[in-house]
């Protein structure tokens, strides 16, 4: 494994709320802005939602990695003197949480994986990583937008269209070089030793990550929860928000910070 590097620039992050920590981790593309359907969560919350290199705010390209992601996270919270966190990582952000478990497990509290992977199908995936780079190059933003509305959506809403412009920010160097790191990844093997309270959150008719990976996820991670989303696409955050929240929340609830992990 590459040896992680600590932040290069200072990370922007949105932190809000009170409470014990959550730490709300964006998919490729995003930026912390696209969490805004959960920022209610800051009334019970204390909120600390980052933006990740060559994403949002944060204009480092350099090292873009999976693991300088979770570093970088890391670095953010012991910057913020906070021990251990509750983690909620969002597709890509999914795969920065596992690697946030590898390098630091006595950070996380626990973790919810919501339309996530913890891996890529070797030749295919990378064949879609490259697609997916060369797509965003010759795709006008509005034509990018209509794209990713209907990929990422169960319901193609006029709502729905004008949200997802809320949720990405592209950087096409920064997700280009977060594409190629992403389809490296291989976390099957992790999964059996994760030993938090885990809660697998999922989308019926999510276009990017099939049930068939969140089913598996959960049956890997020794006493995860799963809870699957109805009429809801990948974006399910935003598409469904108050399912996806209450489902967040109730997970939450039953594992609070002061109670011991046996």
């Amino acid at each position: 494994m590459k040896k992680a590097k600590a932040v290069s620039k200072k990370m922007p992050f949105l932190r809000m709320g009170s409470g014990e920590p959550l730490v709300l981790l964006h998919g490729l593309s995003e930026c912390k802005e696209g969490w805004f359907k959960q920022f209610e969560l800051s009334k019970q919350y204390d909120l600390i939602i980052p933006d990740q290199r060559g994403h949002g705010e944060n204009s480092t390209l350099e090292g873009i990695s999976i693991e300088n992601f979770a570093r970088d996270v890391i670095t953010l919270l012991d910057t913020l003197n906070i021990e251990s966190a509750h983690f909620c990582g969002y597709s890509m952000g999914g795969i920065v949480a596992q690697e946030i478990y590898r390098q630091a497990p006595e950070k996380c509290r626990s973790i919810v994986f919501a339309c996530s992977t913890p891996y890529f199908f070797n030749g295919l995936g990378k064949l879609i990583g490259e697609f997916t780079k060369m797509r965003s190059r010759i795709l006008s933003p509005k034509l990018r937008q209509t794209y990713n509305a209907r990929r990422c959506f169960y319901s193609w809403s006029q709502e729905n269209f004008e949200n997802i412009e809320k949720c990405l920010k592209p950087n096409p160097e920064g997700t280009a070089k977060a594409i190629d790191t992403i389809v490296e990844v291989d976390n099957r093997s992790l999964l059996a030793k994760i030993n938090v309270p885990t809660l697998v959150l999922c989308a019926r008719y999510d276009s990017i990550i099939p049930l068939m990976i969140p089913i598996y996820m959960h049956r890997q991670i020794p006493n995860s929860e799963l809870v699957i989303l109805k009429r809801a696409g990948h974006l399910a955050k935003v598409e469904v928000a108050k399912e996806f929240n209450q489902a967040l929340i109730n997970f939450l609830k039953k594992h609070p910070m002061e109670a011991k992990i046996s």
